[in-house]
């Protein structure tokens, strides 16, 4: 073997491991952060939220949604629904207008 086929053999292998390392640094890393997701995420938000919901006409929910001292129920009769989160009574009604 002649000198420039040595460097470039050693330049391969070294390239190899920098590769392996990579890898290896990169599933540990993703390892890492989908157990700081199971771990983590469960317990960190608290949803405080009354049992049922009677709403008004028989309407049904189409989408929900939670402020800090309230929750809100869109339904499919174009209205807003904001009830009072520690009462469970109506606060506000908005009629949804299309333009």
């Amino acid at each position: 073997m002649d000198e420039a086929s040595e460097t470039e053999v050693r330049s391969l292998k070294f390239l190899r491991v920098l590769v392996t390392v990579l890898t290896a640094v990169m599933i540990v890393g993703f390892i890492v952060l989908i157990v700081f997701l199971v771990t983590r995420l469960p317990g960190a938000v608290s949803l405080d939220l009354p049992d049922q919901i009677t709403l008004p006409g028989g309407a049904s929910a189409v989408a929900f949604t939670r402020a800090e001292d309230w929750f809100a129920v869109v339904t499919d009769a174009d209205q807003i629904l904001i009830y009072d989160l520690e009462s469970g009574s109506l606060r506000q009604t908005i009629d949804i207008v299309a333009p």
